[in-house]
């Protein structure tokens, strides 16, 4: 029977709670129940695991470290720890110190795993590979160990890394995601109890729990690298590992990138700094968007520590154990979004959401959230990404709205990336990027517009000539009735809650 939230807390010697942000000071100790509600549902020799470790602790050590030891022991919230790492809101100590396992120093010794590389290998294709007796890396569930080999078709050594998966991971991945679903029913009871906002996790954490559960797949792994390196083939300044003959469900053997974490690329001057945070955002966020493709592929996990600036200057981009894809019909709606948020038409961004949405929304619902988005294009929010990442979230938070969960992995991913390139330079953003890389693929396009069907959004930036010729005719009607609502509608300040009466 789980143990009470008061002997947990004792047993492992610290509080989470006052690492939550001020922000959500009101939330802090429903952080401190759920951290507990988790540990004390793993089994006993997990649990003994944890305690000891924080018992290895010096007296003196901070919530921060403490914290970081007993995600760094938990394959999923070291995963989730991954994620928000970057996240802004976050007190600055703590985005240090879960920034430290974006690419842990290897604790797994190589030893250990020699058994799973002769089992997969067999042992003559291991004599033939000089494996090193120190591990590289260690992610969340896998090690990452060097070799190298001798390769007869271009006659020297070949460098290479194995990334295998840790003992027993499976057995505790499977230990901790049954725990989820348990979890996000604490929190929403929780919240309803305490008089919380809603937090809604449940989807969330059942969407995180099924692509968690994907990543001790090294084979998933393998065939998502083979997809991605087909996608970045023409992106001169991307580096995807190629895979090696020699993979195996349970080991994947690649090529070695050389170079430094993105973020600890120090030795380049600032504008190569900016110029490096440019590609983080266009190969990661802009290309997915803009692309062609029936189905656009995306990395799910870019977190620091799979992003790696490369000792020929390109970006390398590691861990594709997680992915997700973008529908164009998906892309061909937000773009909807937006041309809707252009010419102030509220009910042509509600229809381009409802057609996103796996099933039907509330209308009703619909309408208020974006009600209140294109009240505050009225106070002069731009409609960019922030303001339509802003929308959909509020789409699925406030009124329900269930999205694909590669649209809603996308979004998260996005916001990972975001911080990523603001640690590498402050000198660019997505806001800047997106629109200029869009701009630029409509002029490419431009010749192909002119012999193509008036309706055809067979384009990568997903848009017809007739949407272009709709905002055309509708953007004096727009700009007139911005400009006619501020002079006139007295209620400036209730702007953010919607549109001007009319």
């Amino acid at each position: 029977m789980p143990n009470s939230t008061s002997q947990i807390e004792a047993w492992l010697a610290f509080d989470v709670s006052p690492l939550v942000p001020d922000e959500y000071a009101a939330f802090r100790p429903l952080v401190a129940d759920a951290v507990a509600f988790f540990v004390e549902r793993l089994p006993l020799p997990r649990l003994t695991e944890l305690i000891a470790a924080q018992c290895a602790l010096s007296a003196e050590a901070c919530a921060e470290e403490r914290l970081v030891t007993l995600i760094s022991r938990c394959p999923t919230l070291h995963k989730l720890s991954q994620v928000v790492a970057r996240d802004r809101r976050l007190a600055a100590t703590l985005r240090a110190r879960l920034q430290a396992l974006e690419s842990m120093e290897p604790a797994t010794p190589v030893e250990a795993v020699m058994p799973i590389i002769r089992s997969e290998l067999g042992a003559a294709a291991v004599s033939d590979l000089r494996i090193e007796s120190r591990g590289l890396a260690e992610a969340s569930v896998a090690v990452v160990i060097p070799f190298t080999f001798e390769d007869p078709h271009v006659g020297h050594p070949v460098n290479g890394v194995l990334k295998v998966l840790k003992p027993q991971i499976e057995e505790r991945l499977e230990e901790e995601l049954d725990i989820w679903a348990d979890l996000a029913d604490f929190i929403d009871e929780r919240c309803m109890h305490d008089g919380l906002p809603p937090v809604r996790c449940g989807e969330v954490f059942a969407t995180v729990r099924a692509l968690l559960s994907k990543e001790a797949r090294l084979d998933h792994e393998q065939a998502n690298l083979r997809a991605a390196a087909d996608f970045y083939a023409d992106s001169a300044k991307v580096q995807i590992p190629a895979v090696l003959p020699c993979s195996t469900p349970r080991i994947t053997a690649m090529e070695r990138v050389f170079g430094t974490k993105v973020t600890e690329a120090g030795h380049l001057c600032d504008a190569r700094r900016k110029d490096l945070a440019g590609v983080v955002l266009r190969e990661l966020v802009a290309k997915p968007i803009w692309s062609p493709k029936s189905s656009a592929i995306f990395h799910a996990d870019p977190h620091a520590g799979n992003l790696m600036y490369t000792d020929d200057g390109r970006l390398a981009v590691l861990d594709w154990s997680l992915v997700g894809h973008l529908d164009k019909t998906e892309r061909e709606q937000t773009a909807q979004i937006v041309l809707g948020a252009l010419g102030l038409d509220a009910v042509r961004i509600a229809r381009a959401i409802s057609a996103m949405a796996v099933e039907e929304p509330d209308e009703a619902a619909l309408r208020e959230v974006v009600a209140q988005a294109v009240g505050r294009l009225y106070r002069d929010e731009l409609p960019g990404l922030a303001w339509l990442l802003s929308l959909l979230g509020d789409a699925m938070f406030k009124a329900g709205v269930r999205f694909g969960e590669d649209l809603v992995l996308f979004r998260k991913a996005i916001l990972t990336v975001e911080g990523v390139a603001a640690d590498v330079s402050t000198c660019t953003s997505l806001s800047q990027v997106l629109p200029l890389s869009g701009g630029a693929q409509l002029l490419r396009e431009w010749a192909r517009r002119c012999v193509a069907p008036p309706a055809s959004r067979a384009f990568a930036t997903h848009v017809s000539n007739l949407d272009l010729l709709t905002l055309y005719f509708a953007a004096p009607s727009a700009a007139t009735r911005f400009v006619s609502d501020r002079l006139f509608w007295p209620h400036h300040d209730k702007w953010s809650e919607g549109p001007p009466p009319g």
